[in-house]
Parts: C-alpha cells; sequence; structure tokens
C-alpha cells in the first residue's frame, strides 16, 4: 500500500525528511511557502555567515565542495550548497513551491478516544488505516486553495522565521509611542545589501539583542554611519596606514538585556572546542537524562574538570576580545551558555568598533518607548533615535500551535509553560498521532542533528523499532526537561540538547539497531569529536 507522507517545509529538515522517506520507498511531497528551497538560508542578511565549523555543519553523505575553502562559509556558499544537495538527490520535484500549509486537521478519532489512548495513535503504529490528516494548502501565486489528504505530517516549519518575537509594554509605552521607525530584523533582513544601506544611512539606528542577527546587523549599520577609514600615505616610504575616524552620524547603539559568552573563534588557546563539548570524554563530565548510577557517580567527581573547561574557553574569550574593557563579562558558565544553545560567533572587528566609538553597548534589563526613542527602566534621558531594529528572535511556538485546527492538538502540542516541549525524541508529541516535528528543538548544529532524526523517523515508519506507551515517552521528555533545567539555570530554554549531542545520538542509534560506538579504537571513541560523517551511512 502506498503511504502518502506530507512534509511542511523546504528548509534543511524539510531536505532531509524529504530525501530519507524517499530512501525507504514512501510517497513523500513537500509543501514549501516561499518560491524556494533554503529555509532561513534563502534570505538573511549579507554579512551572515555560518555559525558552526563546516565540518559539523555539513551532511553525512554529501560533503562540501572543495571550492569552499573557508571554515565558515557565508550565506550564498551555505544556500548554494543546499541547493546541490536537492539536485544531487533530486529532490525538487517532490516540492510545491509557494504552496502555504495554513490549516492541518486529523480524522480518525473522537478528543474522547485519542485521550483514552495508552499507545501512540492507538496502536503504537505510525500509519493506521482509519486516520487521516487533511492538509488545507494555499496556492501563494493563483490564489487558489486545496485540501490534501495524507498518511502522515512531518512539520519542518523551523522556529527562527516568520512570525517576529515583539516584547510586550505598557499601554503607551510601546512602538506607537514613539516618532521614528521600529522594525523587526526580520524586515530588515529581506533587504539586499544596496536596500540595506540606503535604508538605515544617515540614521541613528538602535538595535535591541545580543544574539547573531544583532551583532551582524549592528555591524552593517556602523559600516553605513559609524566608522569610516582614512588612508595615510607616508610620503617618504610609500607606506600606507588607516587610521579610523567616526562618520558623520551617530553610533549604532546596541540595547541588550544580558551579557552572553560570544566566541572569537572555535579554539580556544589553540584547541578546538569540540575536544572540550563534542567527544564522548566531554560528555561524561555532565549529569545527562536516564543515565545509571555510575555515570551519575563519574559525572560528579569529574565536575573539576567540567569547571576547568569552562574557564579555559573564559579566560580565551576575555583575552581574545577584551570584554573586561566593555562591561561584558558574563556572570554564569560558559558551560550554561553551550548547554542552553545560545552561543554564536562575535563578528571579526565587533569590540574594535565598540573600542572605536561607531557602535555603543548599553544594557537595557526592560526598557519602554518615548516619542524620542528608547527610555531604559531606572533612567531619565531616552536614548534618541531614529529608526529601532528589533533582533528579538521569533514567535516559533506560535508558529507550531496555529498550525492545527483542533483546539485539543493546540493545547498540546507545547504542553506546559514551564517545561520542556513534550517531544519524545525531540520529535514525536505521544499525544498527537501520525505526526513528526523535526528542526524545532535546537542544538549547536541544527543541520548535524535534523538528519539523525530524519534517519530515526524513517526507520520508525518503516517498521524497524516501535514506540513505547505514551505514559513511558512522556517520562522520557520529563527527564529532558529535568536536564535542561539543571544544565542551563536561568538560561534553559524549551527546546536544546545542548552539549549532549553524542548520549542523544546514541538513543536513536540503538531504537535502530545500529552500533552508537562510530570511531576506530578506545581512544578515539573517547577523545575525538563526533560529526555528520561519522554517521555516513553504510
Amino acid at each position: 500500500m502506498e503511504r502518502k507522507v506530507a512534509i511542511i517545509g523546504a528548509g534543511i529538515s524539510g531536505l532531509l525528511a524529504c530525501k530519507y522517506t524517499l530512501s525507504k520507498g514512501f510517497t513523500p511531497v513537500v509543501f514549501e511557502a516561499q518560491s524556494s528551497i533554503g529555509g532561513v538560508w534563502k534570505k538573511t542578511l549579507e554579512t551572515t555567515k555560518l555559525q558552526t565549523p563546516k565540518p559539523f555543519y555539513q551532511f553525512s553523505d554529501f560533503p562540501w565542495p572543495s571550492s569552499v575553502k573557508e571554515e565558515f562559509p557565508n550565506q550564498f556558499q551555505v544556500f548554494d550548497y543546499l541547493q546541490s544537495y536537492a539536485r544531487h538527490f533530486d529532490l525538487l520535484r517532490h516540492i510545491k513551491f509557494n504552496s502555504k500549509v495554513v490549516r492541518i486537521e486529523y480524522e480518525g478519532g473522537s478528543d474522547e478516544e485519542m485521550q483514552a489512548w495508552g499507545l501512540w495513535g492507538g496502536n503504537g503504529e505510525p500509519f493506521s488505516c482509519k486516520g487521516k490528516w487533511n492538509l488545507t494548502v494555499n496556492d501563494t501565486q493563483l490564489l487558489s486553495t486545496e485540501v490534501y489528504q495524507v498518511d502522515f505530517v512531518i512539520l519542518c516549519v523551523g522556529r527562527f522565521t516568520d512570525v517576529p518575537n515583539i516584547p510586550e509594554f505598557p499601554p503607551g509605552k510601546g512602538p506607537e509611542a514613539f516618532h521614528g521607525k521600529v522594525i523587526h530584523s526580520m524586515e530588515y533582513s529581506t533587504m539586499d545589501f544596496a536596500s540595506a544601506a540606503e535604508f538605515i544611512k544617515g540614521k541613528r539606528i538602535a538595535v535591541v539583542g545580543f544574539q547573531k542577527h544583532a551583532l551582524d546587523i549592528s555591524m552593517e549599520c556602523s559600516a553605513v554611519n559609524g566608522m569610516r577609514q582614512i588612508p595615510i600615505v607616508n610620503q617618504i616610504t610609500g607606506f600606507v596606514h588607516y587610521l579610523w575616524t567616526m562618520g558623520e552620524k551617530d553610533p549604532c547603539r546596541v540595547l541588550y538585556k544580558t551579557e552572553h559568552w560570544n566566541v572569537p573563534d572555535y579554539e580556544p588557546w589553540g584547541l578546538p572546542l569540540a575536544y572540550l563539548y563534542f567527544s564522548r570524554f566531554s560528555e561524561l563530565l555532565v549529569h545527562k537524562p536516564g543515565e545509571g548510577f555510575f555515570l551519575s557517580l563519574l559525572a560528579t567527581i569529574l565536575s573539576p574538570v567540567r569547571w576547568g573547561f569552562s574557564k579555559w574557553v573564559e579566560s580565551h574569550i576575555r583575552r581574545k576580545l577584551s570584554i573586561e574593557k566593555f562591561g561584558m563579562v558574563r556572570k554564569h558558565s560558559f558551560l550554561k551558555e553551550i548547554s542552553a544553545c545560545l552561543i554564536s560567533k562575535v563578528p571579526e572587528g565587533f569590540y574594535d568598533r565598540v573600542e572605536k566609538g561607531s557602535i555603543v553597548l548599553k544594557k537595557a534589563p526592560k526598557f519602554s518607548f518615548c516619542q524620542k526613542g528608547i527610555l531604559v527602566d531606572g533612567e531619565n534621558t531616552p536614548v534618541e533615535t531614529d529608526l529601532v531594529i528589533m533582533a528579538t528572535g521569533f514567535n516559533g511556538e506560535k508558529k507550531l500551535k496555529d498550525i492545527f485546527a483542533s483546539s485539543n492538538f493546540q493545547d498540546c502540542i507545547l504542553g506546559s509553560p514551564t517545561a520542556s516541549l513534550p517531544f519524545y525524541k525531540q520529535c514525536i508529541n505521544p499525544r498527537i498521532p501520525q505526526l513528526a516535528i523535526i528542526g524545532f528543538s535546537e542544538s549547536i548544529s541544527n543541520l548535524y542533528t535534523s538528519e539523525m532524526r530524519c534517519r530515526w523517523l524513517v526507520e520508525l515508519l518503516d517498521g524497524t523499532f516501535k514506540l513505547p506507551g505514551i505514559k513511558e515517552m512522556e517520562k522520557d521528555a520529563e527527564r529532558w526537561d529535568k536536564y535542561m533545567k539543571q544544565s542551563s539555570g536561568e538560561y534553559y530554554r524549551r527546546s536544546c540538547i545542548g552539549a549532549l549531542h553524542i548520549w542523544y545520538n546514541d538513543q536513536l542509534c540503538k531504537d535502530m539497531g545500529w552500533n552508537p560506538k562510530r570511531k576506530k579504537g578506545f581512544f578515539a571513541e573517547l577523545f575525538e569529536p563526533y560529526v555528520p560523517s561519522d554517521y555516513r551511512p553504510s
């Protein structure tokens, strides 16, 4: 019997889901709202580069081309890489572009029946002769609507697009009070470089946020309005050096809530970061969900080593970026930062511009708007500005919730707001049948993790293994929630596997019947970093 699988989204996770479902003989159809593949890489800031070293951000069976020499490829190189992958595995013919899925509705059981189930879908199987999903799809070019019926749905909608996260403000103190312009970084990212430069030219700009998008945008703004280089020629030697000087307009102001251990590079004191956080030995240092007594004892005994690794990285960041001068030393450990998937690479020259004055950092745990700009809580003088760019992230949870027609599924897809997302193996909501979510729960390398999840999922669809009961799956999700809260502390986020890639992949491998140990030799297995190519299909 032909099994129809709908994949919503043609970003990295959607392409992987399409490739691996095809490999098992299923019939996938991918619905993509845009006119191209690529997800977040289709259109982003022109200065954006990959945040993860290239070896950790590649498909296991499709390496980067030899022409890409950079350790951190730019957005155009990443986009070309994704397009090459799609062409190589002939995925494009399975994708319906300009097809926005506005609603999915399950047909196959009442809410009361589903609440009584002890097994996923009632029988523990990914498919059911009774259960179907109906997808309402808008064609954004023809302005028409069509309903598709499928046997299984894979949601690859991502969490960093479409729905901007805008902080809430008291009445009369939000953007409406400001006489200038307020946009979200999503809107800025849609502009090409020339349009963006023209848009920000001559304006006093405040960027709100301190993650990757905020840093990249502030660099672009400072390049246009802040620092400029004046060539100075020595009349005797002919030697040219450059003098940095302020531009004609005000510097770009960056308002941040808290400091972060953003890294200048991935080789603290010359040692690749992967040896400290992406090897089996490094994972022995931390407590893990579902660990036994021996591993728990070992993690406790080795806690001084764990502390030492964090201090090693922190000291490198302090030295390389001179962050003490700018009051940017963090109070929490680097381990908490990486466990919360919050690390990002500082753009080259960022703190040089802070020192020269074309970027001004200002801590603003809370703020509101006034006519002239932004008023930081506790201060009387506003930050006067013409343009505010909110680099405050995205509300991926709302996007995930709103796609369901059923209010019951809307309630259970996200679970409790004080707990991690209730996904078994970060993929399956035990209370929603015949559906998986790929690419929503974060890791340090989302491509790496999404590929493993897709391979695990298609083995489930193919009958290689069965899921445990609903209660056991919920207990597993609770164990991961406990780990995330302990490892991340106050920086806890609801969907991140943090620094436990190998432990997590081991669980997936065991389900699929694979040997989780992929290295050759005891020392290589214990100390060498794991990368996607270690899981290359045989």
